[in-house]
């Protein structure tokens, strides 16, 4: 089973990827975050302050990450993320923005000026979507789709701006579908998550669902939530050791 859990931002995809491959013992991929690579891909900067060119670069290089990582994962595997979501996080700033927040106070039909940069940006994110979308395809035979049902997390490395959340997450949903690939919405506590993911694809259980949580849990909070520009690596402009497949960054 290659299976990729899919929603935008604090949806829970994180620790449900992380319990679920402790619950049943299939391994973990993933791409490193944003907050990972800012600091050696773009130094001293957020995300928030990233050009049009600098949000393609990540974007490609999470897309690589991915790729890698899941060749090595033959027999099947369960996914934090796809692809699909770098790309769609990407398309939709062609409506709301480089930086979304800067557009808040925009109607539900409107969209920023369409200047030069933005619509090469336009221009750009169509032909990833051409490559991204055929690697997802060719990659994962079901999506788990969670929706927006926890609070967007004021941590500093997402935009805090729900038109945006909202519009990605009705974007990653519809490409899903046109791509034919089975999506199953799941929502609920993680344990209910979990219960339902394991029963809708039959898969096994190695351990309880409440040990999947506790160990997943644990993996959670060694994640470095600490901002990009205030790294001690981002200061010494080194990149982190490259990871395995599931591993951490």
């Amino acid at each position: 089973m290659k299976l990729a859990i899919s929603g935008t931002y604090s949806s829970g995809k994180t620790l449900t990827s992380y319990a679920l491959s402790h619950l049943t013992g299939i391994p973990r991929t993933r791409a490193r975050t944003m907050r990972e690579l800012l600091p050696f891909a773009v130094p001293g900067k957020t995300l928030e302050e990233c050009t049009a060119a600098e949000l393609v670069q990540l974007i490609v290089r999470r897309h690589v990450e991915r790729c890698v990582h899941e060749s090595h994962l033959t027999t099947g595997f369960i996914s934090d993320g796809s692809s699909l979501q770098e790309w769609i996080y990407g398309s939709v700033r062609v409506i709301v923005g480089i930086n979304p927040n800067d557009s808040v106070h925009l109607g539900e039909l409107e969209s920023v000026e369409r200047s030069g940069e933005i619509l090469f940006f336009e221009e750009v994110m169509a032909q990833l979507g051409v490559a991204i979308k055929q690697h997802v395809a060719d990659t994962y035979e079901a999506f788990v789709h969670l929706p927006n049902e926890l609070t967007l997390a004021r941590d500093g490395h997402r935009p805090v701006n729900e038109r945006f959340r909202s519009m990605a997450d009705e974007a990653i949903a519809r490409e899903i579908d046109a791509l034919g690939i089975q999506r199953h919405v799941v929502g609920g506590s993680l344990p209910e998550r979990l219960t339902t993911i394991v029963e809708l694809f039959e898969l096994p259980r190695l351990m309880s669902v409440d040990g999947a949580i506790s160990r997943a849990e644990d993996e959670y909070r060694a994640v470095d939530m600490t901002i990009e520009s205030d790294r001690a690596w981002a200061t010494h402009s080194q990149e982190p050791a490259a990871v395995s497949p599931g591993g951490q960054a």
